[in-house]
């Protein structure tokens, strides 16, 4: 146990403002880290596994009805287009990406953590102007790798962003390498430079191409949310994916 503490201080040091777990402590995610008492939003190491360490964001703090705050795990970031996000099927399954910024928690990760109990969904949108809004799901699970990572949402609540998930429900992960969505004629993944639980092909497209607030050059390649402002060019500035066990 204390080579186990110091591994996590010493990490700390290199990754500056990362947060520290206590001894003894393996929660499954952050909702267990936040009843602990974790209440720093930061980076911190779970459990989806049960004996494996995965860090991850977790967001303390939520902007939101009271129902909606604390213990928020992070499963996928754009904030600045630092990350290339158009990668093949192994990366999306294991994860990759920066935890201290943009980054995408890994399909195996998000099957193991809703193996066991029920999720909600939260995403948060701003786009280059500053506006933002948000979707809420009460539902939210992905299956396993033999069932191609299968999306599972439900139960939709608005917050100005409108539901672009409801076209995505029941697809399959695609990826440029790996095409499972029910395009006969495209693979959404290289058509749109993205990876997603498409379907023929898309009203979200998070993991597509940055843009910086610029116009695309091709229609709906960007990291867009459609039922926002029934936009296909408009790129968010940041877009946040979360889940949290429901209460």
């Amino acid at each position: 146990m204390a080579m186990k503490v110091f591994a996590v201080a010493l990490l700390s040091v290199f990754m500056g403002f990362m947060v520290s777990v206590s001894d003894g402590l393996n929660p499954v995610d952050c909702s267990e880290l936040y009843k602990s008492g974790e209440t720093v939003s930061g980076i911190y190491s779970i459990y989806p596994a049960g004996d494996v360490p995965v860090w991850v964001y977790c967001e303390m703090i939520s902007v939101g009805n009271n129902e909606d705050k604390g213990g928020w795990t992070v499963i996928q970031r754009r904030m600045d287009g630092s990350v290339n996000f158009y990668r093949p099927w192994d990366q999306y399954k294991r994860g990759f990406g920066n935890v201290e910024g943009e980054y995408w928690l890994g399909l195996e990760n998000m099957y193991q953590l809703a193996r066991n109990r029920k999720y909600m969904l939260r995403v948060d949108l701003e786009d280059f102007d500053g506006s933002k809004s948000y979707a809420v799901y009460s539902s939210f699970s992905v299956g396993p790798e033999a069932d191609g990572y299968k999306l599972q949402v439900s139960g939709f609540k608005d917050g100005g962003a409108g539901d672009s998930l409801f076209y995505h429900n029941e697809q399959k992960f695609s990826t440029f390498d790996k095409d499972q969505d029910k395009d006969n004629n495209n693979n959404c993944a290289k058509k749109f430079l993205g990876a997603f639980w498409y379907n023929e092909c898309h009203y979200t497209n998070p993991n597509g191409v940055y843009l910086w607030g610029e116009d695309p050059t091709l229609l709906a390649i960007g990291n867009v949310w459609y039922t926002w402002k029934s936009n296909w060019a408009l790129g968010m500035k940041s877009i946040t994916m979360k889940i949290k066990p429901v209460p």
